[in-house]
Formats: structure tokens, sequence, C-alpha cells
């Protein structure tokens, strides 16, 4: 116990912690990505949106053998507890190399960086807060105030929120940040768990940049086509060919 404590105390541990807990959020975030492409595929044969479909399966899921939001909240306490450990352990990390380094090599090591790099600790806190807005504004629907909330209506509960140009470019803002963290985090990870090689640094860095263009890009899209009209379009051409059969 002890050669374990002192293993999870060191700089080695720590940077283990906060690499499996970034794989752990970014398969979510692929996960969570993967389920809101629903809200462009419309709506089914009673004219119901695709997407709340989704929502009813999260809440649903592990059912009958669970109890209804069981597996979803043991789901999302399990990834708020990845997520506030991944927070701390990287803060631990960035205070421990920023005391043991001396003035004139922090410089030289901050000119070689790359500007996610640089900025990781600023992204971070915005993630922080924009995490703990996302949960508020979606999931409790405790911030009436940016649109009325229903508990079902995932397509109802963005149309409303998104067509409100502040909401849906401070999303779209948070996502690109998401996008800048994500890449150097994916990369970092590789890193951390010994993978890179120089044979294969360039797939591995293409892979990190393609993984976060790909996540920031299918989150932006959605605040941005209820924004646009986009996806106003894309229901009331679905709702055209129910009414015609």
């Amino acid at each position: 116990m002890k050669r374990l404590q002192l293993l999870l105390g060191s700089s080695i541990g720590k940077k283990f912690i906060a690499a499996v807990t970034g794989l752990m959020l970014f398969g979510f975030l692929l996960g969570h990505a993967a389920g809101h492409l629903k809200i462009f595929t419309g709506v089914d044969s009673s004219g119901i949106p695709h997407i709340d479909h989704y929502g009813q399966f999260l809440k649903d899921f592990g059912a009958p053998a669970l109890p209804p939001m069981l597996a979803l909240w043991g789901a999302r306490m399990g990834l708020l507890t990845a997520f506030v450990v991944h927070v701390v352990v990287v803060i631990q990390l960035s205070l421990r190399n920023k005391s043991s380094r001396p003035e004139g090599y922090v410089v030289k090591k901050r000119s070689a960086a790359t500007p996610a790099a640089l900025y990781m600790m600023i992204t971070g806190t915005m993630i922080l807060v924009f995490v703990v807005f996302h949960i508020l504004h979606f999931t409790t629907g405790s911030l009436q105030f940016l649109g009325t909330h229903v508990h079902g209506e995932v397509y109802n509960n963005m149309s409303r929120a998104f067509t409100n140009p502040i909401i849906a470019i401070g999303y779209v803002i948070v996502m690109l940040m998401i996008g800048v963290h994500l890449y150097h985090g994916v990369w970092s990870l590789f890193q951390t768990m010994g993978l890179d090689n120089p044979d294969r640094n360039a797939f591995l860095r293409a892979f990190a940049i393609a993984a976060a263009i790909l996540i920031a890009l299918t989150f932006a899209l959605i605040p941005l086509s209820f924004l646009i009209g986009g996806m106003e379009q894309i229901y009331e051409y679905d709702h055209k060919l129910l009414s015609n059969h």
C-alpha cells in the first residue's frame, strides 16, 4: 500500500492518472459526439425526433435489470469523478513542474512548446466552467432563463437554446477550445503511455488532430445549424414527407 501511495504521489504516477482519466473523457466525447449526430437525421414515422429517442435510450439503458436512469447517473458520476481527478492531477503536475524549473529553463521550454500546450491551463479552466454550465443548462434544466427546459424534449430544448445567437456562438467558441485542448491532450496521452516513436509520431499526431477536429466540429455544427435555420429546414422536410404519406 505504501509503495502504491508513493507511486501515485510521484510525477510518473500522476501522469499515469492524468492519462487514464483523459482516456476515459476522450472515449466519452467520442461516444457523445456520435450520439449527437442523431440530431441531423430528422424524425421517425411518428414525427418524433431521433435525438429524443437517443435521449430516452440513455435513460433506459440497463433496463429491465436496472431501474431507469440508474446506469445513466452511474455513468455521469463516474465521468464527473474522472473529470475532477483529471483537473486536480493536471494542476498538481503543472505547479510541481513550475516550482522545480529555473526561470530561464521555463522561458526556453515555453518558446519551444506548441500554442495548444501553452494554453492548456486556460482552455482547461474554460472547459471546467463550461461543464458546470452545461449540466445546469441541459441536464438539470436549472437555467430556465436561457430557454424553457422540458425533460425528454432534447430537440426542442436545443432549438429553444441555440436560436439565441449569444448562446449558440458561446457554445461554438467553447467547442473550438475543446478541440485545441483535446489535440494536445490526446498527443500527451500517447507520450505518457509510451506509444510515441519517431516511426509513428506523424500518424499519432495526425490522429490527435483528426480526432480533435471531428469532435469539435460535430458539436459546433449543432448550435450553428439551429442558428442559421438549417436544422429547421431538415425537420420541416421530414414532416412534409410524413404528411404526404
